[in-house]
């Protein structure tokens, strides 16, 4: 049976290592023999004469093109390989690696230094960081015969947009509940944003109010909705909000692996010759939006495990900085890693690991001006598009602190995991629109000049 926390018995050990080389990325060249090196890295942090230490995961083990909706063995990170409980599976669903790159946002200090991590990027009906929780989960409902899906969100939730396509690449009906206000739950939802996408997915929606879902827990309508699929012979896998659960953590882990990769090279070298972590050419710092616990639970538990050993801000657009400590630290023992325990090396568990911060504003959803502002600014200067339950709650709230605190984050270097979102703002237009109008460009009616043409 299918549980919250991964079964001892669902994991087992892959020996193999296999090495990836990514065919969507610019090759380095040696200039002196002409041969190009099978490794990739940020700009400025290639070495002559060094080669970067090759992936040890089976994480990235085809090009995209050729692993893209393949079912694939699974072998942990060597950093990792000491997590009790690790999948053996993995279902390739995103496009990645997702591309890091400088990010001068707008009012930022000259000596803090941020980079962006394009989750956003990680495929088109997808996007977002679903999509490396899914390849797990989806991997688990493959291998364990299951001939449906079934997951829970509000009505904008990216997480069920993103299930109901993965879903649909395995060529499995989905079932989504959906929380909405006491006036729509009894009327059609419409078509816009998420919804659009589920729909033309086909996803089978069942819609419950935001007083029933808070009354009865996400857990017992997902309970409620599997039983009554089995009394109809179907048999259900069952994905958490958010796919928010242990195994889901593991697509963060490995997001770990590939920063590593990406940035690796370079922090090692400033550990080297500083014998300090991160530094001016190293992550010190990964900064993402926390709404349900998973990814903040992965980047976390991989970034302390891991070389990189950057310190994880998670800025909660929900529930409180008690609540996700908790949470977070259920999540850890559902992988063998207990607080206190050997293999976090004693430490207390995720107060000890990352570092959460309240960024709800006026609530879940709930976007305030000054934080559709920051989403418009950003935009208007770097192109980057936040939306504004997440990413846009997330950087309002950072660039709050960085403000603030100057002294805190001088010479250090941040990279924010860009957790997508995208299609989530079409149920914001009507907050957007007067801030664009406002402060974007104005609309001028263009006076064509038409050619006169003589006949000869």
């Amino acid at each position: 049976m299918q549980s919250a926390f991964i079964p001892p018995q669902a994991f087992h050990r892959i020996s193999s290592r296999q090495v990836t080389i990514f065919s969507d990325r610019v090759p380095l060249r040696n200039f002196a023999s002409g041969k190009v090196l099978n490794f990739y890295c940020l700009p400025g942090t290639a070495k002559r004469g060094r080669r970067a230490k090759p992936p040890t995961s089976a994480s990235a083990m085809l090009p995209v093109s050729e692993s893209f909706l393949q079912l694939q063995t699974y072998s942990p990170p060597d950093w990792a390989a000491q997590i009790p409980l690790a999948p053996s599976h993995r279902f390739r669903l995103g496009m990645l690696p997702t591309p890091i790159h400088e990010w001068r946002l707008p009012g930022l200090p000259e000596d803090v230094r941020v980079l962006i991590k394009r989750d956003d990027l990680s495929g088109m009906q997808m996007s977002g960081n679903k999509v490396r929780k899914l390849e797990f989960l989806m991997a688990e409902a493959v291998q364990g015969g299951y001939d449906c899906v079934v997951t829970i969100g509000g009505i904008q939730s990216n997480h069920a947009r993103a299930t109901a396509v993965a879903a649909r690449y395995l060529s499995l009906p989905c079932h989504l509940i959906l929380r909405t206000s006491r006036q729509e739950v009894a009327s059609d939802p419409g078509l816009v944003g998420n919804l659009l996408v589920e729909r033309l997915a086909g996803a089978q929606l069942h819609l419950v109010t935001k007083e029933e879902y808070g009354a009865v827990g996400s857990g017992a309508l997902l309970e409620q909705l599997r039983l009554e699929l089995e009394a109809e012979g179907r048999k259900p896998y069952i994905v958490p909000v958010g796919g928010s659960n242990s195994l889901g953590c593991w697509g963060y882990i490995e997001a770990i692996n590939e920063i590593w990769q990406q940035t690796g090279d370079h922090q090692e070298q400033q550990r080297v010759t500083t014998g300090k972590e991160g530094g001016t050419g190293g992550v010190t710092d990964i900064v993402m939006a926390c709404g349900s616990g998973g990814t903040a639970a992965g980047l976390a538990l991989g970034s302390a495990l891991s070389p990189l050993r950057a310190r994880v801000h998670a800025y909660a657009v929900c529930d409180t900085p008690e609540y996700f400590y908790d949470y977070i630290d259920g999540l850890f023992g559902g992988l063998g890693a207990a607080p206190g325990g050997e293999l976090l090396g004693g430490r207390s568990g995720a107060r000890d690991l990352l570092r959460v911060v309240q960024a709800r504003g006026s609530g879940y959803a709930i976007s305030t001006e000054s934080e559709l502002r920051t989403v418009q600014e950003v935009a208007a200067a770097t192109g980057v598009v936040l939306d504004p339950v997440y990413s846009g709650k997330a950087v309002h709230a950072l660039l709050g602190e960085i403000r603030a605190n100057p002294d805190e984050w001088r010479g250090r270097t941040v990279l924010f995991v860009h957790t997508g979102g995208l299609l989530g703002m079409y149920d914001k237009l009507d907050q957007l629109g007067p801030l664009v109008r406002t402060y974007g460009p104005p609309v001028s009616r263009m006076q064509v000049v038409r050619q006169s043409t003589s006949c000869s």
